[in-house]
């Protein structure tokens, strides 16, 4: 009676940012800060051809045979492939880090080849 014991540590959670701080560093990593924030700017398939120089689309036309030019995506800024619109029935290999399932189907289905990179 009289002494103070019930809640030693402070109630609850509390003090995780401070005097119980080892404890959620060691055992519960990235408790704090903010989740979820995803950075992923997207392109469609209709603007893939305007990342090359027209040099490059040209030059491709051309040599229907030859090596097929690499676009790559994620020099350009962007980071995921979109399925929106059509690609002209031109090799090409695209490299990025995600593609939409539509746009994978779409690039395959010119003849094209899409690579993912990390």
């Amino acid at each position: 009676m009289g002494k103070h014991w019930k809640h030693p540590g402070g109630r609850g959670n509390a003090g995780g940012m401070h005097h119980h701080r080892i404890n959620l560093d060691k055992y519960h990593p990235g408790y704090f800060g903010k989740r979820n924030q995803s950075f992923c700017p997207t392109v469609n398939l209709d603007k893939l051809w305007t990342l090359v120089s027209e040099q490059t689309r040209v030059k491709a036309a051309k040599n229907k045979t030859g090596a097929a030019p690499i676009i790559h995506v994620v020099r350009s800024g962007y980071y995921e492939v979109l399925g929106k619109g059509k690609l002209p029935k031109q090799p090409v290999i695209v490299k990025a880090k995600f593609f939409s399932r539509r746009a994978e189907e779409k690039i395959k289905g010119v003849g094209d080849a899409s690579v993912l990179v990390a």
